[in-house]
């Protein structure tokens, strides 16, 4: 079978829902992902795991703290 995309009559906004974008759209996530990081992931699904990548949770908020100033008299 041949796909191709170039012919088809659909329009953008259709193409998400169609098989063929869904088989190639890349996962959320993935795509931030080193090279040396896929490699770990296969390796972790060659060996049987099952591997769910999980959101990144942002950062804490650093909030500065200045040193009380004293009051000498």
């Amino acid at each position: 079978m041949i796909i191709d995309c170039g012919r088809c009559d659909r329009t953008a906004r259709e193409c998400r829902e169609c098989v063929v974008g869904a088989l190639l759209t890349t996962p959320d996530g993935i795509s931030d992902l080193t090279p040396g990081e896929l490699q770990a992931i296969e390796v972790f699904e060659l060996a049987g795991f099952e591997v769910e990548l999980l959101e990144t949770p942002e950062p804490p908020v650093v909030v500065p703290m200045f040193p009380r100033r004293r009051h000498v008299a």
